[in-house]
């Protein structure tokens, strides 16, 4: 379905980011990959992925937080795959503490690698998907950017405004071809989101399969963590042409989360 398409996909040398990129490939697309990590598990990511799927695979080692370099990986792109068709923005971090307490330069980190990588990539993306007449711009919010937990302020923040710059960019770019969706996950079990159960289970004194019970519990009516690769399949649909009039919409992927 994407054959021929070129994608970046942030923050995707694991998790969720590697899920949709590799989802993405499987419709034929031509991805560039991001994110930290050992070298060597990367390129083996990456070289599996082209060969899996015959489809090119770059990678850009561009650090989020910094915005000359998030500028260079959209070019890198370009030159390196021919262009840059879909754009998902799905690098994060997290930091949890009351407000009282949060760090000044954790604060700064978050807002940086989770709400103006973003934009920063979108201003540098956006030119070219306009010339084409085709492109798609998906961000990967998270329930927490429709709702609030406590602990939370600087992530909270980030995601509730990544839904707002979807959807700024989705009235900006009508009639052009390109769209802006957010998808919105609950609990994925993340690299990220282990680290915050084993935290749990440390502080409470209990084991990680306690606390990842308790963890499911307190949101997710279903009581399961969602995949990956149900976010890519997300993705994919978003890319479709079945999607050409859907711009400016978050989707939840949350297991009833924010359905309360």
């Amino acid at each position: 379905m994407l054959k021929g398409k070129k994608a970046i996909v942030t923050g995707s040398t694991s998790g969720i980011g590697l899920g949709v990129a590799d989802t993405l490939a499987a419709q034929g697309c031509d991805v560039m990959l991001n994110g930290f990590g050992d070298a060597d598990a990367i390129e083996k990511e990456r070289a599996g992925l082209a060969a899996k799927y015959g489809v090119t695979v770059a990678y850009s080692a561009a650090d989020m937080s910094k915005s000359d370099e998030v500028r260079a990986m959209v070019g890198s792109c370009a030159s390196e795959l021919g262009g840059c068709d879909i754009l998902v923005n799905n690098a994060g971090i997290q930091f949890t503490s009351p407000i009282e307490a949060f760090p000044d330069d954790r604060w700064d980190a978050v807002i940086a690698i989770n709400l103006s990588a973003a934009f920063h990539a979108m201003k540098a993306a956006i030119p070219a998907m306009k010339s084409a007449g085709w492109g798609r711009i998906i961000n990967v919010a998270s329930a927490h950017g429709l709702v609030a937990s406590k602990e939370k302020s600087a992530y909270v923040a980030a995601k509730h405004g990544i839904i707002g710059l979807t959807k700024v960019a989705a009235l900006e770019l009508g009639g052009t071809g390109v769209t802006s969706n957010a998808i919105c996950p609950g609990w994925v079990l993340t690299p990220l989101v282990q680290k915050q159960i084993e935290d749990r289970a440390e502080k409470g004194g209990i084991t990680v399969a306690e606390a990842q019970k308790n963890l499911l519990g307190e949101k997710l009516p279903s009581g399961q963590f969602a995949t990956p690769e149900q976010i890519g399949g997300l993705a994919a649909f978003l890319c479709s042409p079945s999607a050409d009039q859907i711009t400016g919409s978050s989707y939840t992927i949350d297991g009833g989360w924010t359905a309360q």
